[in-house]
């Protein structure tokens, strides 16, 4: 009776009692929940990607007239060209935080978050699952962003240094997805979760030296800029298309950015995961 039946016994699609289904990494419900976060923003791409890129051009036009006048140069190069690597990686970021931090926090508003929680994936598993998502998409409204950045007239980019792009380009996502989903877990509503973007993600994104150097601040407030972690991740991204940056006066500097970038966003990973282990305002 305990035989498996002859028709199942050698059939590869099935498996032997006793045989583990999953194994200590279920690859497929990562993959599923993935694809089901990608086709979450994906089925409103005028939105969540074409959106954004027009945006940020919006910006470029409206700063470049207002700040660009009259041949003004930054760091070597014409404002438009300073600028625009910084607008680039801003989109990015600010667009990882809005993935990350809708997907527990719709999945409580809209009563679906046993759909999270009762499928078996791991607590680290669901983690990376939603940020690969918000990763996914904040690459995708980089390269949106940047071929709309590419053809403006003015703006000169070069891929100087192609690993700084991918290191801190990929260093702001992954630091914005994973706030995202604290806020995500700790949000009870969409007015906590705007609150987040309104007063903590704007600020630090518009006061990071996207649009000056701090040279140019008083040495009070150049120390508070060398607090924001989005300074580092602005300050480098546009160090790979200028091989300038207003983090020190050597290439060493900035090196030792993306390591201390890498080490917050370890420290952050740490964090959600054991918040996100907790269950805290998800499960009870």
């Amino acid at each position: 009776m305990n035989d498996p039946a002859p028709e199942t016994a050698n059939n590869p699609a099935f498996h032997q009692f006793g045989e583990p289904v999953i194994g200590r990494i279920n690859r497929l419900g990562l993959w599923t929940l993935y694809i089901k976060e990608v086709r979450r923003f994906f089925k409103v791409q005028t939105q969540t990607i074409w959106a954004p890129a027009i945006t940020t051009l919006l910006y470029l036009v409206i700063f470049s007239v207002a700040l660009g006048r009259g041949g003004r140069e930054v760091l070597g190069v014409n404002f438009t060209t300073f600028v625009a690597p910084g607008l680039i990686v801003m989109g990015m970021m600010q667009n990882a935080f809005a993935n990350a931090s809708f997907s527990l926090l719709g999945g409580k508003i809209q009563g679906t978050i046993i759909d999270y929680l009762m499928p078996p994936l791991s607590t680290l598993e669901l983690l990376i699952g939603i940020v690969g998502a918000a990763v996914t998409r904040g690459i995708l409204v980089g390269l949106a962003v940047g071929a709309a950045v590419w053809v403006y007239p003015g703006a000169e980019l070069r891929l100087a240094h192609p690993v700084a792009i991918v290191w801190f380009g990929l260093m702001g996502v992954i630091l914005l997805s994973l706030m995202g989903v604290l806020t995500s877990i700790w949000a009870e509503k969409f007015d906590h979760n705007a609150a987040v973007t309104n007063f903590i993600v704007a600020p630090l994104a518009l006061l990071s030296g996207t649009f000056y150097v701090i040279d140019n601040l008083s040495p009070v407030f150049q120390t508070i800029s060398r607090f924001n972690p989005f300074f580092y991740v602005i300050s480098g991204f546009r160090y790979g298309f200028l091989v300038e940056s207003d983090i020190g006066n050597n290439g060493h500097a900035v090196l030792w950015a993306g390591i201390g970038l890498g080490v917050l966003n370890a420290v952050f990973l740490v964090a959600t995961y054991l918040v996100l282990k907790s269950g805290w305002k998800l499960k009870s």
